[in-house]
């Protein structure tokens, strides 16, 4: 079984769960940044891509009759690891070298800002939880708080690489 590449980089991380293709599909967009992109049919490979980890046990597909969405959360299966074995290699968690410096910086960015939009939607879904269930405060604020450490830490991540890259361009 492949996975794609991206694909896997988004649904390995730790806070990703519960998700839907739409949710897939609107990082997948925005770590690819190429707006040639048609959304639609992005949408049809990435759910044919998790229907591979469903088939495999690692995901768990639940459909709601309400509102027809159809969600995925991760499973006691789920091997972020072995995921990672089933895609091309990463090169975002490689050493540089000069000769794949571009390449790797570039995957490196694209690798931050998967997480920094995965730690966007958590503190989002906090402060909606917290809208709807004001009495948990004390469970959501020191989770919230991580979650926002986090962004920062990411944040400044993708301004060195992106402070590297430019300064790459101008030598």
């Amino acid at each position: 079984m492949k996975i794609d590449v991206v694909v896997a980089q988004i649904i390995k991380a730790p806070n990703f769960d519960n998700f839907t293709t739409s949710d897939v599909r609107a990082s997948y967009i925005t770590l690819k940044n190429d707006p040639l992109l048609d959304p639609v049919i992005i949408r049809k490979k990435l759910y044919a891509e998790l229907l591979k980890l469903v088939k495999r046990g690692w995901l768990k597909k639940t459909s709601s009759s309400k509102k027809g969405f159809t969600r995925f959360s991760k499973t006691e299966l789920f091997d972020a690891n072995a995921l990672t074995q089933n895609t091309m290699t990463e090169v975002a968690d490689k050493p540089l070298s000069n000769s794949n410096k571009p390449h790797t910086l570039s995957a490196k960015l694209n690798h931050y800002k998967a997480e920094l939009l995965l730690n966007i939607g958590e503190t989002e879904a906090y402060k909606e939880i917290y809208a709807e269930f004001p009495e948990l405060v004390d469970e959501i604020q020191p989770q919230y708080n991580v979650a926002r450490d986090n962004n920062t830490k990411i944040l400044g991540k993708i301004r060195a690489i992106e402070g590297l890259m430019k300064h790459d361009e101008c030598a």
